[in-house]
Formats: structure tokens, sequence, C-alpha cells
């Protein structure tokens, strides 16, 4: 029924009778959602669900149930679902909560490229070029790298051309997110 409700607004919907079933068939790279019960034959959705996120798996979750406790929501919103919603729920709701997965899903994605472009660029700086670009965007003047890593505060503008240059950023702000998605410092809660 809701694989069907699913395909009759042009979206793709494939059905699994178990756990088993569904992690013989996941790919991880395949975008798209998961529309979950609580109650499953075997594993249930929320031991799918701690499975996944165990495995680095972001696929979004939309859980549904007959048997809803406010303990097992929250303990799906936490490990993030992005809904759930209680049987007998409205046929609109669904859709609208595998729409916003779908979303979220796609946003996911663009997160990871831009993650992943990020990481590509920093992997061309030299070792030297990544301490000076570790201590610019720590907000160190040139003078003070110089100064901590013993070297002239010419030397220290031309590694920090060339780091700007090799990540291809245009300005400071730009070389900060860069280093934020990549990893190599904290973003801001």
């Amino acid at each position: 029924m809701i694989a069907r409700m699913v395909r009759s607004i042009g979206l793709q919907a494939e059905v699994c009778a178990s756990v088993d079933e569904f992690l013989r068939a996941y790919d991880d790279e395949r975008p798209g959602c998961l529309v979950l019960d609580i109650r499953m034959p075997g594993e249930s959705g929320l031991a799918l669900q701690e499975r996944l996120v165990a495995k680095g798996a972001a696929v979004p979750i939309v859980f549904i149930t007959g048997h809803g406790s406010i303990r097992a929501s929250v303990q799906a919103m936490k490990l993030g679902a992005v809904d759930f919603l209680e049987k007998p729920f409205d046929d609109q709701a669904l859709l609208d909560a595998i729409h916003k997965a779908l979303a979220t899903a796609a946003e996911q994605r663009r997160a990871d490229a831009r993650r992943m472009d990020a990481q590509t660029k920093l992997a061309r700086l030299t070792p030297r070029e990544r301490e000076v670009l570790v201590l610019v965007v720590a907000g160190l003047a040139n003078k003070q790298i110089a100064a901590r890593l013993g070297t002239t505060e010419q030397t220290i503008k031309m590694h920090r051309g060339r780091v700007m240059a090799k990540t291809q950023a245009d300005s400071l702000p730009d070389l900060v997110l860069l280093a934020q998605l990549a990893g190599v410092i904290p973003s801001p809660s």
C-alpha cells in the first residue's frame, strides 16, 4: 500500500520483507530514504536504524508504527529519524515526511561532495603549507607564524600565497570554510 502510494507520485519504491533482505540489497551510494515500522519481522526498525548509524550510513528514515511509545519516538529521533508517524496516519503526512527525508538525503549528498572537494584541495598542500594553513585560519599574522615556525615573514607570505592558489580560496573566510569542511579545524556550533 505505501509503495503503491509512493509510486503514484512518480517516486521509486522498493519493498523488503525483512531487515536481512534489506541489508543484502542496500547500497549506500544510492540516494533515497527508508520508511520503517518499529515492529517488523525479526529485527525491529529501531535495531536496523542503530545498525545503519553504527556503519556510518546516513540514510534518512521515516518511522511508522501502530505501537508507538514516547521512548521509541525519542530514541528514533535522537538517532536521526526525519519523522515518526503513528498509525493510522494521513497519506499526505507520510508523503510530506518522505519528501522531507528525500530533501535531507539530497542535502547530505551535497554536504558530502563539498567535504570531499575540500579534502581534495587540501591534499594538494605540502606539509609546510598545511602548517601555515592551520596557523592562518587560527588567526595568526604572518609575522607570528614566521616566529612560530622559525622562518621569515617573506617565506610565510610565499607559503600563504601557495595555499590560497592550491586551494582556490579567494579570501581568508573562504579558506576558513574550506578548512572547516575538510575537518582541519572544528566548525562553529
